[in-house]
């Protein structure tokens, strides 16, 4: 990254752009140091112990040695923390994945202003992959000072009245992960080929892959299922688990063997590392899972790389069984905006993930000093009001002992749903590519950041607000226009010499 220092060559980028521009505006109003100051400990490198040099070559010792200079114990230094986090704003507020997010910063002076650039740099701000490391140093954590700072922007700039903060609207849906769909034939398929090429990196060889024949029998069982013949599918799949249970054995038993001869003090050949040999392990008891696994069984495994991913069904006729995690999302009822996202791992009950996420809610507004007093949610929800003392939690199953105030604000609970859609459309939810559990947890937090950016966008324009350093800019423009009408009006008047004075005051 070029440095932040003066160059007189170059033209700044507040002269470039239209300071009135949401991003702009936003690059003044965000508390970035607030966010930097929470960050910092979460990024700090850890220390490594001195390394002197030692040696020689042609010339004579190496000139570390003789001036006692080693490898710096500090490394590589970091991209600045709100570079970063501006990045991770941009990314799920345009929906971009890493890199054309970094393509289109490169060309974007807008985007290069809010993200604390003073002169325009054509080059990438920093590679791809390092936008998931430091979403990953950060952790969830991390991410939640990043969605809060977006609340307390949202209170600061007058967007959303303190007292809004005390009715919400809570629900959940579904994260889908990026897997392909759990079909039998495709998972036995998929554990064949991760065991053998699991076992060829440790070095194990198999009297038979089943290669051929196992990709022969996944087409066989995508015609079958395709022209319903599932006698012959039933009998394709036997097939496909028998095979799978024959690699499991062989594999087991040869790793038996190969401990037996380590621990008898014997040389193997070609020694198994401790990581090829905790891979295969994994490999092989979840290939077991996925081939004794029946259709009515509960904790089944759906993909071989994601056994975090649940099957939940949410009751939609489009979309019968989605595969993920599911997500809670909390909303202000009158303004709609994102107060808390929370991943829950094993398919909980709705009901049962309204304590933690109205404790979510409280934490990221805490500096509002509001803490929720209703929640208003579905029937999902319904018998958790002992778990959740101090918060009302309102749903159409009382509606009958309700008085009208009360049910003009329950017709509002709906509004949340075209929230779920805009965060899983336009703001990357919708597919999660992220690894593990912790993944699901970053990425919905991400995408709840994401949204509210776009959130205090839309409400810049709606208020008609302005960057600070286009408030400098507009105060002297007005002055400059107040001098000019003042020596219009000097000229117009009738006074002797009014036509030289004017000249020579504009001179």
């Amino acid at each position: 990254m070029v440095g932040q220092t003066a160059d007189f060559f170059r033209s700044r980028l507040d002269a470039m752009i239209d300071l009135r521009h949401p991003l702009a505006v936003l690059r003044t109003r965000l508390p970035w140091a607030q966010v930097e100051a929470v960050l910092a400990p979460l990024l700090q490198k850890a220390s490594r112990e001195y390394e002197a040099p030692n040696g020689s070559d042609l010339f004579g010792p190496i000139l570390g040695a003789v001036v006692a200079v080693g490898v710096s114990p500090a490394g590589r230094p970091r991209l600045p923390i709100r570079l970063m986090c501006a990045l991770l704003y941009l990314k799920h507020a345009f929906n971009l994945s890493d890199e054309e997010l970094c393509e289109r910063w490169a060309e974007n002076v807008v985007w290069q202003y809010f993200s604390g650039m003073d002169y325009f740099d054509p080059r990438l701000p920093c590679d791809a992959t390092q936008i998931g490391r430091f979403r990953a140093d950060i952790g969830e954590a991390g991410l939640e000072t990043i969605l809060k700072a977006t609340i307390d922007t949202a209170v600061t700039i007058n967007a959303i009245k303190p007292t809004e903060f005390e009715r919400i609207i809570v629900d959940t849906t579904v994260q889908e992960k990026a897997i392909a769909y759990p079909v039998d034939a495709r998972l036995l398929e998929i554990a064949r080929h991760k065991i053998v090429k699991a076992a060829k990196a440790c070095g194990i060889s198999l009297r038979q892959t089943f290669a051929k024949e196992g990709k022969m029998l996944r087409f066989k069982s995508g015609g079958y299922a395709h022209a319903k013949q599932f006698k012959r599918l039933k009998r394709t799949l036997k097939r496909q688990r028998t095979i799978v249970g024959i690699l499991i054995r062989e594999v087991r038993a040869k790793m038996a063997t190969a401990a037996d001869a380590t621990g008898n003090g014997q040389t193997l050949d070609q020694p198994i590392s401790a990581t090829a040999s905790a891979t295969l392990t994994t490999i092989l008891e979840r290939a077991e899972r996925i081939r004794t696994q029946q259709p009515k069984d509960k904790n089944k495994l759906y993909a071989l790389h994601a056994p975090e991913v649940e099957c939940i069904s949410k009751g939609k006729a489009r979309n019968r069984y989605e595969f993920g995690v599911k997500v809670s999302l909390a909303a202000t009822h009158k303004q709609g905006l994102i107060v808390g996202a929370k991943r829950f791992s094993g398919n909980p009950f709705d009901g049962h993930t309204l304590k933690a996420q109205l404790a979510q809610c409280n934490e990221l507004t805490k500096d509002v000093g509001k803490p929720v007093k209703q929640a208003f949610v579905d029937l999902g929800f319904r018998g958790v009001d002992k778990d959740n003392p101090g918060v009302e939690v309102v749903h159409r199953g009382r509606i009958k002992s309700m008085s009208k105030a009360q049910k003009k604000l329950l017709r509002r609970r709906q509004a949340i749903e075209p929230a779920i859609g805009h965060i899983k459309h336009d703001h990357r939810m919708i597919r999660c590519y992220l690894k593990g559990s912790i993944g699901d947890a970053l990425h919905a937090v991400s995408c709840a950041a994401g949204y509210n950016i776009r959130w205090l966008m839309r409400a810049i324009v709606r208020l008609g607000l302005k960057g600070l350093l286009a408030l400098v800019f507009l105060a002297a423009a007005r002055a400059n226009t107040r001098a000019i009408r003042s020596l219009q009006l000097l000229r117009n008047r009738c006074w002797p010499d009014g036509d030289r004075l004017h000249a020579n005051l504009m001179g």
